[in-house]
């Protein structure tokens, strides 16, 4: 008999703290926004920079990621209440010294977060010419104290298509960009994407005081 009790007292401590979990409430409420400089979403790298958000008045002071999408959009599920956030100094955008922004949930809220890139890649264009791909852009210089480190035009068979994962990689010579200057480069296609119907294409631009690029949007182009 006294095992048998025994055996029960874990059980029902089992099953209360069961029941107490369940009780627990799902978030409520939910933060959307991009990433935009100039009104418009900055790309990045997939699984690159982040932001966090932080809440007051809990015991448990811990700090939400915020993942971002290479196109620079978020989502995340919260509860609804008054956050911090905070822009991570890991992305290809200045640190701000004052880097907090107040921001209210309440059920479906969205919000854009201001950033300043150090350079940005703009108006592109890509065009099919036999084998190679006319690619046409400017880079803009927003920072000054940055330096252009690296320019870069990437293929891909996915959207998700960056530094990191890609199938191709036409480097730019710093030389050859004249920051605020349209500048067109012939970008052989990749061998192994040439018998595709189509590629992503997207430009990527380093900053000598980042690790990260700034990239145009991905865009897919036909080949057939």
């Amino acid at each position: 008999m006294m095992k048998n009790i025994l055996y029960i007292i874990p059980i029902c401590i089992f099953l209360l703290s069961a029941c107490e979990y369940d009780n627990y409430d799902e978030p409520n409420a939910t933060l959307k926004g991009s990433v935009v400089y100039n009104g418009k979403s900055v790309g990045i790298r997939t699984d690159g920079p982040q932001l966090e958000l932080w809440q007051d008045g809990f015991a448990l002071k811990k700090s939400i990621p915020v993942y971002i999408a290479q196109d620079g959009t978020f989502s995340v599920s919260l509860f609804n209440g008054q956050y911090k956030l905070v822009r991570k100094a890991d992305g290809p955008w200045l640190p701000q010294l004052n880097d907090t922004i107040i921001v209210d949930v309440k059920g479906n809220t969205v919000f854009d977060v201001p950033v300043t890139p150090y350079f940005v890649a703009k108006d592109e264009s890509y065009q099919k010419v036999g084998e190679t791909i006319s690619v046409k852009f400017t880079v803009d210089k927003v920072v000054s104290t940055a330096d252009l480190s690296s320019v870069n035009i990437y293929f891909g068979k996915g959207i998700l298509t960056d530094h990191n994962r890609n199938e191709g990689i036409v480097n730019v010579p710093i030389g050859n960009v004249t920051v605020g200057q349209e500048i067109t480069v012939s970008a052989a296609i990749p061998a192994g994407l040439k018998n595709e119907n189509f590629v992503f294409m997207r430009i990527g631009v380093l900053a000598n005081v980042s690790s990260e690029y700034y990239y145009t949007q991905s865009q897919k182009i036909n080949l057939k």
